[in-house]
């Protein structure tokens, strides 16, 4: 069978594609920048790559007509908050209107479970985005899902970013909330057990696991898996500018993100009852459960994906091939260079860099910018990495995003996305057993200049020491 994947780098794509590629599928992968386009080990003869921007109609003639079944993850909820709508009914028109001229199938698309009369704006956009592909020529099957959980899931992530920094909670009202989270592995098994599956033909199902939850209750039995005493006080008012700061500085997310989530923790996301996991033989496990093997995953480094893989960054919308070739002119650079002892073991720690192992040296004054970035309103440390071990092109890095990364060609590029006045790299690479160690900014106007000589005596603490811990 011939499979469309959009949103190839997405969360829920790249924990699909692994499933359908075993299945013995072809599948075609629908990405904005080919350079996020990552092998992992998983990727066949059966798996190829198309750069399309769902934006731009003249793009999607790039997607082939001998097509059977196109699954739809195509959202612009984490990059902005005003006009995410207007984008995702624009990209899900386009995509409409291509599948039309192809002899596709079936369509399946992940949605948001919206049973309740008022609806956040997120949940809104979601529903009309299933009616504008309902409209389409082919079968339309929509799983409606509420909160994921799973390694690396946006709901995950904030909800461990919450009980593992706070004994005391003071958190909005909002918290009482019911909803029925459901875990990444059970929606897997739901996409790929509904494709060409006549049962499912033309028809909406809400998807979630065995158990209704209030939010507060889902930090609480987190707490509990973790074996953490936690205390969560409801407050009756907190605006939603004041619950999305709330969020934004204790967890990893960003503030676009944050205030849509505030919006939609509001509605109660509780599916109305259907036989579909009894149809297609799946197991729903428990919110334990779930987060059990969350924390397997994590334990043996099986993490394929993270919600920080979306470009959410503003100012990364043209891409990261725009960003490959470091500037020369123009610009400020502190470089560094330090014979290696040992090639394999170095390549192994700037790998490693970042995340919960920390920056190798002076590393509190990586948290110190990180928190001073998260003031400013930038993605400050948080965000961490996928594994602890490896990075790919395209993954978000602290605050740094990764436009290089090859260990046979000994080199990494990082790109920063913390807030600063102009554009910065950091670069490692290692050529003839010497490690090159490169931070370059490019200043915007007079304050880019004076932002870098207002560091530079910090750099010659934090740099001249990170390559001597690397090198040594």
């Amino acid at each position: 069978m011939r499979i469309l994947l959009t949103g190839g780098t997405g969360y829920i794509a790249k924990r699909l594609l692994p499933v359908l590629l075993k299945e013995g599928h072809e599948v075609i992968c629908c990405v904005r920048d080919s350079r996020r386009y990552h092998t992992n080990g998983i990727y066949t003869e059966s798996c190829c790559m198309i750069e399309v921007d769902f934006l731009k109609e003249e793009e999607l003639y790039k997607i082939p007509e001998d097509i059977d079944v196109a699954y739809y993850f195509i959202h612009s909820m984490t990059g902005t908050i005003r006009d995410f709508d207007v984008l995702e009914e624009w990209a899900a028109t386009n995509f409409k209107n291509r599948m039309d001229q192809t002899n596709v199938k079936q369509v399946i698309y992940l949605s948001g479970i919206a049973n309740e009369k008022v609806l956040s704006k997120h949940l809104r956009s979601r529903l009309h985005v299933e009616n504008i592909l309902s409209l389409g020529k082919y079968h339309l099957t929509t799983l409606r899902a509420g909160i994921i959980v799973g390694s690396g899931s946006a709901s995950f992530e904030i909800i461990r970013d919450l009980v593992e920094k706070l004994p005391l909670m003071i958190a909005p009202r909002w918290l009482e909330t019911r909803s029925q989270p459901i875990s990444i592995r059970n929606v897997i098994q739901f996409l790929n057990k509904v494709l060409l599956n006549p049962k499912t033909f033309d028809q909406s199902f809400d998807i979630g696991g065995p158990e209704i939850l209030t939010y507060k209750e889902m930090l609480l039995q987190y707490a509990k898996v973790r074996r953490l005493k936690r205390f969560i006080i409801t407050v009756p008012l907190l605006p939603p500018r004041l619950s999305s700061y709330w969020l934004y500085f204790v967890t990893s997310t960003s503030y676009k993100l944050a205030r849509n989530l505030v919006d939609s923790m509001k509605v109660e996301v509780i599916c109305k009852p259907n036989n579909l996991n009894n149809w297609l033989n799946i197991e729903l496990l428990t919110y334990e459960q779930s987060i059990l093997l969350a924390f397997d995953t994590i334990a043996q480094h099986h993490v394929l994906s993270s919600w920080t893989d979306a470009m959410s960054s503003e100012i990364l919308k043209e891409g990261l091939s725009r960003r490959i070739d470091v500037p020369v002119y123009g610009c400020l650079k502190d470089e560094r260079q330090r014979r290696v002892k040992d090639e394999p073991e170095t390549l192994r720690r700037i790998w490693s860099l970042g995340g919960e192992k920390g920056w190798l040296y002076a590393n509190w004054l990586w948290e110190l910018r990180g928190m001073m970035d998260k003031m400013v309103g930038g993605v400050g440390l948080r965000r961490g990495r996928r594994d602890s071990d490896d990075l790919e092109v395209g993954e978000s890095l602290d605050f740094w995003r990764v436009v290089y990364a090859n260990k046979e060609r000994k080199r990494l590029l990082l790109y920063a996305e913390m807030k600063i006045p102009g554009e910065a790299w950091l670069e490692f690479k290692i050529e003839d057993g010497i490690l090159y160690q490169t931070a370059t900014l490019r200043p915007l106007g007079i304050w880019g200049r004076l932002y870098w000589f207002m560091v530079l005596p910090f750099h010659g603490i934090v740099f001249n020491g990170l390559i001597k811990r690397l090198s040594q």
